[in-house]
């Protein structure tokens, strides 16, 4: 079977690749009967010539290859017929900009595999860059601080190596006395808090938290049934609250009114309650004065989020009293990070773990005969069709959704 690394076409360029050149001589290692290419790109974080000296071939015609492997969506006009495609589409939950892209797949009969559906048999996912998210953008959030208050000047994340490099910045700052909030119990939770644990700011329980007063600074980490509570006071397990949103209501602002920076590390599902309302953040108990949202649902659960920020202006202000965006080091603002692309800032680490991921969770599958059925549940369309897990989208692609 022969792979394709492709180029990334995406605007603006993302660096990450699936495979570093070190993990793909791994894939060739373990599986002698795969043969690879890649596709020449001068944007990609590992050099072309770090893969040509590790010994795989480079070339600008890649159409010989049966399965092709890259990150981003790949522009309409690139993509090839009749082949198998590994990329984060972002269709699957019928985002408008898209619709096109998935009308294509299937016009061109296109085998899809979504990185998003890549799930195990309990429907967990098995590979993304959410631990990256979380790193960087708990790392951004602290540098927000430090801008809007003019405490330290971190460089951006963009700017350095690798995770490393981070730290070595973070040894150098002294956080003082606040009380920080993350939110989230996954991948990207679980990035955000390496970064905490670098500073050395302590873990502390609920309780703590809230009644609490401290001379250094501390966490404290939430999931949902901590700051949601069922309308009719039932206690129940959270599979409730994923399948019954709707019946729960936020208890966030308890929260709020103790924390002083927030970073959201959670999924926000619909029709759950918003953490906090535009309403919420104009209360005087409000005290809540950097976010970095993470999740970055737009005008959704986190107010302040009123639009994406960027990788090169990474950081905006939220006057709650006008519901209006203003300079973040205005004394009235909320300063807000939302950069909705975190782990391109960090793409060599990025692209290490996710093809560890890769190699471990989708590569056998196409030489073991799918045993563990992971291609078969990531599988979005076939021999022109969508499958049956993915029949929802018919609308969608038929343009009357």
């Amino acid at each position: 079977m022969k792979f394709a690394i492709i180029k990334e076409r995406k605007s603006p360029p993302d660096r990450r690749v699936v495979f570093s050149p070190k993990i793909l001589l791994q894939v060739k290692q373990q599986f002698k009967e795969a043969s690879f290419k890649v596709e020449k790109s001068k944007i990609r974080i590992f050099p072309d010539e770090v893969y040509k000296l590790t010994g795989f071939t480079l070339a600008k015609d890649i159409s010989d290859c049966d399965v092709f492997i890259g990150v981003k969506e790949v522009p309409v006009d690139y993509l090839i017929p009749n082949k198998s495609y590994f990329f984060f589409s972002h269709t699957i939950k019928k985002q408008p900009y898209n619709r096109k892209l998935l009308q294509a797949v299937l016009d061109k009969n296109i085998t899809l595999y979504d990185h998003e559906t890549i799930i195990d048999a309990k429907s967990n996912r098995l590979i993304g860059f959410g631990r990256y998210a979380g790193i960087v953008g708990a790392y951004n959030t602290f540098r927000t601080w430090g801008l809007k208050y003019d405490t330290w000047n971190l460089p951006k994340a963009t700017t350095l190596a690798d995770q490393k490099a981070l730290d070595t910045q973070l040894h150098k700052i002294a956080v003082p006395n606040i009380k920080i909030l993350l939110t989230g119990g996954g991948k990207v939770a679980q990035g955000a808090i390496e970064i905490l644990e670098a500073l050395k700011i302590q873990k502390v329980s609920i309780n703590d938290y809230l009644t609490k007063s401290f001379s250094t600074a501390v966490y404290c980490n939430i999931d949902s049934l901590d700051y949601n509570a069922r309308k009719d006071g039932k206690v129940k397990p959270l599979k409730d609250f994923f399948k019954n949103g709707t019946q729960y209501e936020s208890t966030f602002m308890r929260f709020a009114k103790v924390s002083d920076m927030l970073i959201t590390g959670h999924f926000y599902g619909d029709g759950a309650p918003y953490l906090f309302t535009r309403d919420d953040a104009k209360t005087a108990d409000f005290n809540i004065k950097v976010v970095g949202d993470i999740s970055c649902d737009i005008d959704g659960p986190v107010a302040t989020t009123i639009r994406p920020s960027t990788i090169e202006n990474p950081i905006y202000g939220y006057n709650p009293q006008t519901e209006e965006e203003v300079d973040f080091k205005s004394e009235d603002a909320i300063a807000v990070m939302a950069v909705d692309n975190l782990p391109c800032e960090l793409p060599k680490d990025a692209s290490v773990g996710f093809g560890k991921m890769f190699l471990k969770s989708v590569i056998p599958a196409f030489f073991n005969d799918d045993a563990d059925g992971v291609l078969e549940r990531s599988r979005m369309t076939q021999n022109g069709k969508l499958t049956p897990r993915f029949a929802y989208l018919q609308d969608y692609v038929d343009g009357k959704e």
